[in-house]
């Protein structure tokens, strides 16, 4: 199964055309993406009865991927964040069964602690039960000590572009599912991919028996072109307008 979508649901008006009537952003970003990834709750909190009116307007099939708050992964630095863990835990929960993985996007500067790492996950995995993405920043993340860690709490490592090293652009940590983060090259967040490249994205997500693809490069629009052909090249991950 493969998830494509971009980091948020707006649509921008030379996009229009390519999606279906609805009542909100959401509604006509679901006509054609089966997924999306909530950047907001980075920044600040939802309650769960804004996320119970998301689930409520989508379809069966699609899949919210939402991203952990930044209180736990930049300020606390997953240090003592039991009680934020909760609270976001029972936010998200909101979603039901349509609520995808719980996206943990850790600071460049925080490098890879074992015994720190170990608590986290432990704490994470009490409160999340759930599918759990990593997306680590730091070069010490990226080993095959780290990867057994989390493979032992089901964690996928992300495989980002850009990426700060060649281990950073593959998959990593556990397997029951994949994750890539495109943020666009070689501007971040601004440029659009080259045809081969969505070529051989689309290949990989077909590799893999549950995919999740994510475009981030959404600051002139790229990231919802850029899903739209990784959805036709697949055969799924989009919706039929």
């Amino acid at each position: 199964m493969n998830h494509i979508g971009t980091a948020g649901w707006s649509i921008r008006s030379e996009h229009a055309a390519a999606f279906g009537a609805g009542g909100s952003h959401l509604q006509r970003y679901a006509t054609r993406f089966n997924a999306v990834e909530i950047n907001s709750s980075f920044y600040r909190p939802h309650r769960p009865a804004t996320y119970t009116r998301w689930a409520a307007s989508v379809p069966d099939g699609f899949r919210f991927a939402v991203k952990m708050p930044r209180t736990i992964t930049h300020e606390k630095r997953l240090l003592d964040s039991d009680e934020e863990l909760k609270r976001f835990a029972g936010e998200v929960s909101a979603l039901g069964e349509k609520l995808g993985p719980v996206l943990i996007q850790l600071p460049p500067s925080l490098a890879f602690a074992p015994q720190t790492a170990r608590d986290f996950f432990g704490e994470v995995r009490a409160a999340l039960p759930g599918q759990l993405a990593l997306e680590p920043r730091h070069m010490s993340w990226f080993g095959e000590g780290v990867d057994r860690l989390l493979r032992q709490f089901h964690i996928a490592r992300v495989a980002a572009d850009p990426a700060l090293s060649p281990a950073a652009s593959q998959l990593g940590g556990w397997d029951g599912f994949a994750y890539w983060r495109l943020h666009g090259a070689p501007r971040m967040y601004y440029s659009a991919y080259e045809p081969v490249a969505l070529k051989t994205l689309a290949q990989r997500l077909c590799a893999v028996p549950e995919a999740w693809c994510i475009f981030d490069n959404t600051a002139l629009g790229a990231a919802t072109t850029d899903a739209l052909q990784t959805a036709r090249q697949v055969g799924g991950g989009a919706n039929p307008a």
